[in-house]
């Protein structure tokens, strides 16, 4: 990675957050909760940075068409979370994978 993919990834970064203090407040608060939730657990799928935009593009159709943000995704916000990301593997999982792999080996 070199320094022009660096700035060039804190430019989409800025422009990302950008959109999301765009949003209504409900929705700016809901969407903090789930990147907290994501930077916490590591979704694979995060580091490329769909997964976080994908969401605000979907925020952002909820709030054209009036939407709050609870309506639009429901009573709670974790489950929401969690089904956006239920078949994606973590970081967390493909380390434990690596150990049983290293173990597996070593026993061999």
């Amino acid at each position: 990675m070199g320094i022009h993919d660096i700035i060039e990834g804190k430019r989409e970064w800025r422009a990302h957050l950008a959109r999301v203090r765009a949003l209504p407040k409900d929705y700016q608060v809901v969407y903090g909760e789930i990147q907290k939730y994501y930077f916490k657990i590591g979704p694979v799928g995060l580091e490329d940075g769909t997964l976080l935009s994908g969401i605000v593009d979907f925020f952002e159709e909820g709030a054209t068409q009036g939407k709050g943000a609870i309506e639009l995704i429901g009573d709670d916000v974790a489950a929401f979370a969690d089904d956006l990301v239920k078949d994606t593997p973590t970081y967390a999982d493909r380390y434990q994978a690596s150990l049983i792999e290293k173990a597996g080996s070593a026993g061999e």
